[in-house]
């Protein structure tokens, strides 16, 4: 079998890449070594930038549709459990989808996302992205196949995939392979690639499960999020019916022969009515690729990084990961991509894997904190009386100090940046980054600012899907970086805007905005050779 491109894994990240090159119209074989998507409730959030990436692809009201609705609370609650002598100890109100709507098209300053946030649990969206695919002519969808291992050399890469109820094997010749395949990575394994970081950083028991008992579930109000001090969280995954519930233990010994409705029970402090739909132990990690990928074999997802899930940082980085890869694909596939574009895959997603990496273990560090000070309080958060009312109101004290910043760092949701990228026409000062707060700028390798133009569209919809575009604020000539782009076959759209607020923002005259949103170069006049310009945007030096 001969095709342009092999996705390994059927994952979020490897649909999504599918889904783009097909888009792009680039024919695909994706392989999943399970016969159906996910049955594991992995995943509760889709963040803002993600958001966009949807949108992009045209996806986002439809995937909308089918998740949580918009007018649900994103409320985190932290409570000493959901029985009737608990209590609420602290809380953090956040707007529902259409109250954040709202909000970013009142604010229009390009500190927001143009999307907000989405709760959907990965069961709901694996379907839905795998049923589109499903349609499509130019995706061949393979569950129930494994992808083995490969080989490659200067012109194709050559993979052995292997049906997994018969072993029957296919030999497989593409010309770029996408590895999407999770934590066990085989792509990753070919590569003889090595994960480095933390690994085993703690113990938890999952518990995924059905159950109407509203008047339990929701003891205090709706709330997206409820947490205890004993290291337990329960995730309303449709604040109706189905829940999960992650419990840290202290070990691997601790849980075993735990009985998972008992544990329930146990850390939620009532008994009441459900079924259990899954239950097993896992073991989160926080590693990174030591690359991601070389020639025409790249990395994506959990095959590149895993982190514990305080924040939501593993599909949400996984996706731009496959979306940065995919246009970068199309590009060298249709011929005016070169060989540094591939190449810098490795630097543009790396660094942002080692970023959130880090960010996801200050959120768990948080968390931590706030179970080793009710530990060393003897649980006193727990008691009656006054003794207890007097534990809760400093248990409260101390998590509303600490924050919640795993759920309000729009810095790691937006300001994905590419720093010292070869295929972005970098400048010299970099704009200050924070975690919490994301400060709007059109420096190349950012990714450009959301503003909604004074006609009302974001215009983030008027940038090209296919290519670049030139976005030129006033009447500066623009040809000679049209004309280059056309003399090297690179695809470049003139947007012409007259706004004097987006102006404002992007702060130059002329700014080159890649296929993935994020800024190639701007300037107020084409001072540079344009030549130079297009060649390096496009991976291909003289």
């Amino acid at each position: 079998m001969q095709v342009p491109v092999l996705v390994a894994g059927g994952g979020p990240v490897g649909l999504s890449v599918a889904y783009d090159l097909q888009k792009r119209g680039i024919q695909c074989l994706l392989v999943e070594r399970n016969p159906t998507t996910t049955r594991h409730p992995k995943m509760d959030v889709t963040n803002g930038r993600c958001m966009e990436h949807f949108r992009r692809l045209g996806l986002s009201e439809k995937i909308r549709d089918a998740a949580v609705p918009r007018s649900h609370s994103w409320d985190v609650s932290w409570v000493t459990g959901l029985g009737a002598n608990d209590h609420e100890l602290a809380r953090f109100d956040y707007p529902t989808v259409f109250e954040a709507q709202d909000q970013i098209r009142a604010k229009n300053d390009g500190t927001q996302p143009l999307e907000p946030y989405m709760r959907m649990s990965q069961i709901v969206l694996e379907p839905l992205l795998k049923g589109w695919l499903d349609e499509s002519p130019l995706i061949d969808l393979r569950f129930g196949w494994e992808f083995v291992e490969c080989r490659q050399d200067a012109d194709k890469v050559y993979s052995t995939i292997r049906e997994v109820a018969t072993g029957r094997t296919e030999e497989v010749i593409s010309d770029l392979l996408a590895g999407c395949d999770g934590g066990a990575s085989r792509v990753r394994e070919s590569l003889g690639i090595q994960l480095g970081g933390r690994f085993g950083v703690a113990e938890v028991f999952m518990v995924h499960f059905r159950s109407t008992a509203l008047d339990v579930l929701q003891r205090f109000g709706v709330a997206w999020h409820y947490q205890t001090p004993r290291g337990a969280t329960l995730i309303a995954q449709d604040d109706d019916q189905f829940w999960t519930l992650h419990t840290i233990f202290e070990s691997r010994e601790a849980m075993e022969g735990v009985d998972p409705r008992q544990l329930v029970f146990d850390e939620l402090g009532a008994e009441f009515e459900l079924e259990i739909l899954q239950a097993n132990r896992w073991t989160p990690h926080l590693c990174v690729a030591d690359h991601y990928g070389r020639g025409r074999v790249w990395l994506a997802g959990d095959s590149a990084h895993q982190y514990i899930p305080t924040g939501g940082y593993g599909m949400n980085t996984g996706v731009p990961d496959g979306l940065n890869l995919s246009w970068k694909f199309a590009a060298f596939l249709k011929g005016w991509g070169g060989q540094e574009l591939l190449n810098s895959i490795d630097v543009e997603r790396r660094q942002i894997g080692v970023r959130n990496r880090q960010a996801a273990m200050t959120n768990m560090q948080i968390r931590l904190d706030i179970i080793e000070a009710n530990k060393a309080n003897n649980g006193a958060c727990y008691l009656a009386g006054p003794a207890g009312d007097k534990a809760r109101a400093e248990m409260g004290r101390l998590v509303q100090d600490l924050g919640n910043i795993e759920n309000e760092a729009l810095g790691i949701e937006v300001d994905d940046r590419y720093v010292a990228s070869s295929v972005v026409c970098q400048e010299i000062v970099e704009p200050t980054w924070a975690m919490a707060e994301y400060t709007p700028s059109t420096w190349p390798g950012m990714r450009a600012p959301h503003v909604y133009l004074a006609d009302g569209s974001a215009i983030f919809d008027r940038f090209s899907y296919e290519g670049f575009t030139l976005v030129r604020f006033t009447e500066v000539d623009a040809s000679p970086l049209l004309e280059a782009a056309r003399a090297a076959g690179v695809p470049v759209e003139l947007l012409d805007i007259r706004d004097a607020n987006a102006h404002g923002i992007y702060e130059c005259h002329l700014v080159l905005v890649r296929p993935d949103q994020h800024v190639a170069w701007r300037g107020d006049t084409i001072a540079l050779d344009p030549a130079s310009i297009i060649s390096r945007i496009r991976g291909v030096y003289p």
